[in-house]
């Protein structure tokens, strides 16, 4: 029987593939489309996702219900003594407070990572949980590893269109209107809870290189132990098509030579709320190199 398993939920952009090859389990994350359920990577695939934004749907997020969580756990614990459960950030959903109230009826074996990740941040925290376990500590042991450097993480996106500020109420009309004609691209950022913004660029490109200044500034102050270290792990995420992406990812290449980028698209949850042709950059600090 294995000692400590790992579970997270699909906002880590780790697919049920990549799940089935690490050895841990991903919970898809539901959404409503036009009123109908969709289970990310399981009945949702990234691609019918942006065709259904596309297409103007309404798209809503939620989250598992007590019940399916609750039958994850128990089927888990059939094969494993503890569980260290790493849902997405607490601050951009309530998967997280769901999930600690729920843990509270086993006695310890369930352990919930409050550790503010989303996305290419909260896959770090799920690597560095496997190495962990791998090494021998608990699931408590593991929990206090990861909350202890859940604030070591720091992400910025620019967006192709305001289109979908707009539809979620986090900008007004007006201001997408004069924002789209003076092609202005906002950059946001994520510093642990949630979704704030940093600046406001004319034009994408601007945008890209305000992301790499804000990283590099980042990585010269707030990181510079752990980058002396050689404990900081550079990510790139996006919304956008295969092409764009790659070529994102070679001009942070260029501008952090000596870094094996890891890259991945945007989860879902993250992506109904900035629309398709977004780019991101995120660095992360490992927690426990494999």
């Amino acid at each position: 029987m294995k000692k400590v398993a790992i579970v997270t939920d699909s906002n880590s952009g780790i697919t049920q593939s990549e799940a089935r090859e690490l050895g841990i389990t991903v919970v898809p994350m539901p959404f409503y489309i036009n009123e109908e359920l969709f289970l990310e990577d399981i009945t949702l695939s990234q691609e019918q996702f942006y065709e259904k934004l596309a297409d103007n749907a309404e798209i809503s997020t939620s989250q598992p219900s007590p019940g399916e969580i609750l039958e994850l756990w128990d089927r888990v614990l059939e094969e494993a003594e503890e569980i260290v459960h790493i849902p997405m950030s607490s601050g951009l959903s309530a998967s997280c407070q769901t999930a600690l109230m729920l843990a509270q009826d086993y006695d310890g074996k369930i352990q919930v990572v409050n550790n503010q990740r989303i996305s290419v941040t909260q896959k770090r925290a799920v690597m560095d949980a496997i190495a962990l376990a791998e090494t021998g500590k608990s699931a408590a042991e593991i929990k206090e590893v990861l909350e202890r450097d859940k604030m070591e993480s720091s992400i910025y996106i620019t967006l192709e269109t305001l289109k979908y500020l707009k539809k979620g109420g986090r900008i007004t009309p007006a201001a997408a209107a004069i924002g789209t004609v003076l092609n202005l691209k906002p950059v946001l950022q994520i510093q642990g809870e949630k979704l704030d913004a940093f600046s406001k660029c004319r034009g994408k490109k601007q945008a890209k290189k305000t992301m790499i200044r804000a990283m590099q500034a980042d990585f010269e102050k707030r990181f510079a132990k752990e980058m002396e270290e050689g404990k900081m792990e550079l990510e790139a995420a996006y919304t956008c098509g295969l092409e764009e992406a790659q070529e994102w990812k070679r001009e942070l290449e260029e501008a952090f030579p000596g870094f094996e980028i890891q890259m991945a698209p945007l989860s879902l949850s993250v992506a109904c709320h900035i629309g398709p042709g977004a780019v991101a950059v995120a660095c992360t600090k490992i927690s426990c190199k494999q």
